[in-house]
């Protein structure tokens, strides 16, 4: 009677401890799920924003609508340069002067010999006058008035000889005190006094102030469908401000500029509050004939710091099916500033990580936040 008993107990305590091993197998289990979990990647995904725009973006830089570079046409060294990078200056106010010491002294020379020439002038003219009434009189001959008119024809070519070379040697002088062609402001210093100054280096740049344009290039491809007065619009992201513009003037050649055309876009007066020379900006110019991308009629744009380059090819992580980060590879377009378009490889509605707090790479686990 005691066998069954223990035969019994026997069997309920392999059952309890076969039961102890599943529990115990299904927390480790669960376990192992919950700590691929906790170590997935955190990761911020956005969808392509569509721009049917179809317009083109190129970049460029705010400049001055006039730009003169100070210099001389003489050598010498400069005695004074009375302005400093940032001065405001006015039309005709003297900015440096060099030294004229040897052309003063050829200004004297042609004052004395203007001198001298008046002199000779003056005589030739009376003993002319003095022939001339003798001849008539005909106490004087023919020969002798030709000689006297001669005399007198080349005294008078001396005298204005003379006064040529002096207005010569003033003009000399004048490039030796360098004024302001308009008002503006000084940029660029680029000698101190004592440095010598040779013919055609500048000293000086001005800008005229509160008037602003955009020099932007464009590519080859699309020069043929932009227009001269075509509106545009200016983004000026380092004050924050989108300007309505005009384009004033498109450079037919590109030889000087590596195959780009240069052209230029006015800002109004009105909207150069802010401006500085020097600052870049964003003109985006509709086009008349874009092609059509995706064949949705719009660009797919996504940022240019979602893009992941190995070697030749271009790709984005995605979100895949089972949680974890996909690499896809995708052909891209034209870049406008921080955006650039994806021809191929990405759906308008499908997304895509912009930012991971973590490695990526293909298969790691990853959360949306």
């Amino acid at each position: 009677m005691n066998l069954p008993i223990h035969k019994n107990r026997t069997l309920q305590l392999f059952a309890t401890m076969g039961l102890l091993l599943i529990s115990s197998c299904s927390s480790n289990e669960k376990k192992d799920t919950y700590a691929g979990a906790d170590t997935a990647i955190f990761v911020t995904v956005s969808q392509p924003s569509a721009d049917a725009n179809q317009g083109l973006t190129v970049s460029g830089q705010v400049e001055a609508s006039q730009t003169a570079n100070i210099s001389t046409r003489v050598m010498g060294y400069i005695t004074k340069i009375n302005v400093k990078v940032g001065d405001r200056v006015n039309k005709g106010q003297t900015l440096a002067t060099i030294s004229n010491d040897d052309i003063l002294a050829k200004r004297a020379q042609a004052d004395a010999m203007i001198t001298e020439a008046e002199a000779g002038f003056k005589n030739a003219q009376k003993d002319y006058d003095r022939f001339t009434a003798l001849y008539k009189q005909q106490s004087a001959s023919a020969k002798e008035l030709d000689n006297i008119t001669l005399q007198y024809s080349s005294a008078k070519a001396r005298l204005e000889a003379a006064k040529q070379q002096r207005n010569e040697v003033n003009a000399t002088l004048s490039y030796t005190s360098l004024t302001a062609p308009f008002s503006g402001t000084v940029t660029q210093k680029m000698m101190d006094a004592g440095s010598m100054a040779t013919p055609g280096m500048p000293l000086l740049t001005i800008e005229q102030s509160g008037s602003y344009q955009v020099s932007a290039t464009v590519p080859e491809s699309e020069i043929s469908l932009i227009t001269k007065d075509a509106q545009v619009t200016i983004n000026v992201d380092a004050i924050h401000k989108v300007i309505n513009g005009k384009i004033t003037q498109i450079n037919q050649s590109s030889e000087n500029s590596g195959g780009q055309y240069m052209i230029k876009v006015n800002i109004p007066d009105n909207e150069k509050q802010g401006l500085f020379a020097g600052m870049y900006a964003n003109v985006a110019i509709p086009l008349p004939s874009a092609i059509k991308t995706n064949n949705t009629g719009s660009q797919l744009m996504v940022p240019v710091s979602a893009i992941e380059y190995k070697d030749q090819l271009t790709g984005l992580y995605t979100i895949g099916s089972n949680h974890t980060a996909l690499l896809r590879w995708v052909r891209l377009g034209k870049a406008q500033g921080n955006q650039v378009e994806v021809l191929s490889g990405l759906a308008l509605n499908e997304q895509f990580i912009v930012s991971a707090e973590g490695r990526l790479y293909n298969g790691v686990a990853v959360k949306i936040k």
